[in-house]
C-alpha cells in the first residue's frame, strides 16, 4: 500500500462542492516529465572540486619518492633511513596498500658497484614494470628492478658519475639518465650505455616520448635545451626566466607535451615546440608535478623553504590543481601542514581518474592521502504534476558528485518562503498519495556530500478533487420562438475525461409567447464519459429521444384542452 504524504494523514477526498481552481495540463495518471537541472548551490556552487586529507602512511621511513603503479595498483615508494630511528634501518624498495597505507613488503637489498648486496636507499622511482613492480635509481649509480615480495632487487650500476636524474627509455629495456650536463640511453639489466650527448649545462629533464623529444634543463644558465630522441642532438634551445637559480622540476604533459619547469617560486609553462604560454606564480617553491590524462589535470606540490626567520614562511606547503588547457585551477589549494624542503623535496603520485592523490613529506616522515570531491550538481529536477485526489504520485531527482551524495526531500506550504523535511523521504524518487490540502505545495530535493550541498528547483502540485470535470454543452435550455411553432431543444452536460458515467444537467424551462409553447428537456448522457455536441437532443439517445417524443404528446393535448373549455362567445341581442 502506497503511504500517504505526512502533510495529509488520514484526511477524506473532497466532494464536487470542494474543487480546486488550477488544473495543470498534466493527465491525472500520468508520469511528470523531467525537468531541465537546475537549482541552486546552497554552500559552494555545483559541481566543486575540493581535495581532502583522509589519512597519512607512516610505515616506508624517510619517503622520496613515489610511484602508484597502473597494473597492480600497489603504491611504491623510495625511501631513506630515518637518523632518529636508530634501532632499524627503513631504507629500501616499500610497496604499500595505497587505501590505508598498510605494508605489503619492503626490498632493501641492492648490488654495489661490484656486485655485493647490500641495504640501499632509493632516491628515485623511474618507471612501472610490466604487471608489477618498478625500475629505480639507488646511489651513487644504481640501476635497480624489484617487485613486490622480491628478497632482493636486481641491480647494475652505470659507469661514470653519479645519477642525478632518471626517466623512462626510448624502449621497454632502456632507461635515459642523466649524469650531470651528460644523457644518456642505458641498458636496465647491464646498465651499459648505448649512446649520450654532453649538453652545455643542467642535471634534470624530461621526456616526451610522443614527439620524439628531451628537454633538458639547465637552471644555472637558465636554458632548456630539446635533445631529438632519433638523433640524440640538440635541435633548440629555450631561455627560461632570469631568477634566482633554484630548480625544482622538469616535466612534460603526455597528451599535449606541455613542458613545466618549477622554478624559484614559479612554474613556467611551455608548449610542445618551446614556446612559453604562461608563468604560474606562488608563495612556495613548486617541487613535484604529476599529470592525470583523464581529467586533464596537473597536480602540482609547493614546499616551503623551512626557515621561519624568512618572510612569508610558515612550514606549510600545498598542492594545486590546474587544468593543463588554460592552466587555471580547479580546486581551492589544498594546505600540507609541515611540508616543507629542509630534509629533501616532496613527490607526488596520482590515481588515474584524479580520485586519489598521494604526496610525500620527507621532513615529516609520512604521505599524505587526499581525495577529490565534488559537491552535488543536478541533472534533473522534479516536474510539476496535476493530479486528482487520491491520486499516487512520484516526484523524481538526480544528482552526480563525489562522493555519491545524499538526498531528502523537502516540502513548502508557503509559495516557498519556508521549508522543511518530508519525514522519511531519502530516496531519489519520491511517491505519496496526494489529498486535496497538498494544492499549491512545492517540493524540492536536497543534495549533499563532503564538498557541499545542491538542491533542485522546486516543482508545483496542483490537485482536484476526484470525479469533477470541466467538458460539457450549454446547461440551460431553449424558449419558445415567437410564433410558438418551435421549440428549442435543451443541451445537458455529459461526462468528463475522468468520469465513469455521464453527468446530468436539467433542461431550461419551456418559454410561450402569443398562445405558443416551446418545450425544453434536460439531457442525460451515459457511459462513455464523452460529451456530446449539439446539445443533449442532437445526441439522438434512445431517454433523450422518448423524452421528446412524451413532451410533444403534452403539449398537443395541452392545446385541446384549451380549446374545449374556451367559453364561446354570446350572440349580441
Amino acid at each position: 500500500m502506497t503511504p500517504r504524504h505526512p502533510l495529509t494523514p488520514g484526511r477524506r477526498t473532497g466532494t464536487a462542492s470542494a474543487v480546486l481552481a488550477l488544473v495543470l495540463a498534466s493527465a491525472a495518471t500520468g508520469a511528470g516529465p523531467a525537468t531541465a537541472a537546475g537549482g541552486e548551490g546552497a554552500d559552494v556552487p555545483q559541481g566543486t572540486v575540493a581535495y581532502r586529507p583522509v589519512a597519512q602512511f607512516t610505515t616506508a621511513g624517510k619517503p622520496r619518492d613515489l610511484l602508484l603503479h597502473p597494473d597492480s595498483k600497489k603504491l611504491y615508494v623510495g625511501s631513506d633511513d630515518l637518523p632518529e630511528t636508530a634501532e632499524s634501518n627503513e631504507a629500501g624498495l616499500h610497496v604499500l596498500d595505497p587505501a590505508d597505507g598498510r605494508p605489503r613488503s619492503s626490498v632493501d637489498q641492492a648490488p654495489g658497484p661490484t656486485g655485493t648486496l647490500g641495504r640501499r636507499a632509493v632516491r628515485q622511482l623511474v618507471a612501472p614494470l610490466p604487471g608489477d613492480g618498478a625500475v629505480f635509481v639507488y646511489p651513487l649509480r644504481g640501476i635497480g628492478t624489484a617487485k613486490d615480495g622480491d628478497a632482493a632487487a636486481a641491480g647494475a650500476w652505470v659507469p661514470g658519475a653519479a645519477v642525478t636524474d632518471a626517466a623512462p627509455g626510448l624502449t621497454p629495456s632502456t632507461v635515459l639518465v642523466a649524469q650531470g650536463s651528460v644523457l644518456s640511453e642505458v641498458d636496465i639489466a647491464a646498465a651499459t650505455v648505448k649512446r649520450s650527448v654532453t649538453l652545455e649545462g643542467g642535471e634534470e629533464f624530461a621526456v616526451d616520448a610522443a614527439r620524439g623529444a628531451v628537454w633538458f634543463t639547465d637552471i644555472g644558465n637558465r636554458r632548456m635545451y630539446r635533445v631529438d630522441t632519433a638523433t640524440f642532438q640538440v635541435t633548440k634551445t629555450v631561455d627560461l626566466p632570469a631568477g634566482e637559480g633554484f630548480g625544482g622540476f622538469t616535466e612534460v604533459d603526455p597528451e599535449t607535451g606541455a613542458v613545466w619547469v618549477g622554478l624559484d617560486t614559479s612554474v613556467v609553462v611551455h608548449d610542445a615546440t618551446g614556446k612559453r604560454l604562461r608563468t604560474i606564480e606562488g608563495a612556495d617553491m613548486p617541487r613535484a608535478a604529476r599529470f592525470d590524462t583523464a581529467t586533464h589535470e596537473a597536480f602540482v606540490v609547493w614546499q616551503d623553504a623551512g626557515d621561519t626567520s624568512q618572510p612569508g614562511s610558515d612550514n606549510n606547503g600545498t598542492l594545486t590543481v590546474h587544468r593543463t588547457g588554460d592552466l587555471q585551477e580547479v580546486a581551492k589549494p589544498v594546505v600540507l601542514p609541515g611540508n616543507h624542503g629542509q630534509l629533501g623535496s616532496a613527490a607526488v603520485a596520482v590515481e588515474p581518474g584524479g580520485g586519489a592523490v598521494f604526496v610525500s613529506d620527507p621532513a615529516g616522515a609520512r604521505i599524505t592521502r587526499l581525495e577529490r570531491s565534488t559537491s552535488p550538481k543536478v541533472t534533473r529536477s522534479p516536474a510539476d504534476r496535476s493530479v486528482t485526489a487520491g491520486t499516487e504520485v512520484s516526484l523524481t531527482a538526480q544528482a552526480e558528485g563525489a562522493p555519491r551524495p545524499t538526498v531528502a526531500w523537502q516540502v513548502s506550504t508557503d509559495a516557498g518562503r519556508t521549508w522543511r523535511a518530508v519525514p522519511g523521504a531519502t530516496s531519489p524518487t519520491h511517491t505519496f498519495t496526494a489529498a486535496a490540502s497538498d494544492n499549491g505545495s512545492r517540493f524540492r530535493a536536497e543534495f549533499t556530500n563532503d564538498a557541499g550541498t545542491a538542491r533542485t528547483e522546486a516543482a508545483t502540485l496542483t490537485v482536484t478533487a476526484a470525479g469533477t470535470t470541466t467538458g460539457g454543452g450549454p446547461s440551460t435550455g431553449g424558449t419558445g420562438d415567437a410564433s410558438g411553432t418551435s421549440g428549442s431543444t435543451a443541451g445537458g452536460s455529459g461526462g468528463g475525461a475522468d468520469s465513469s458515467t455521464g453527468g446530468s444537467t436539467d433542461g431550461g424551462a419551456a418559454g410561450t409567447a402569443a398562445g405558443g409553447s416551446g418545450a425544453s428537456v434536460g439531457g442525460t448522457v451515459g457511459g462513455t464519459g464523452t460529451t456530446p455536441t449539439g446539445g443533449a437532443l442532437a445526441s439522438t439517445g434512445a431517454t433523450v429521444a422518448s423524452l421528446a417524443a412524451g413532451a410533444l404528446v403534452l403539449t398537443a393535448g395541452g392545446w385541446v384542452l384549451v380549446r374545449r373549455t374556451r367559453p364561446r362567445p354570446r350572440k349580441s341581442a
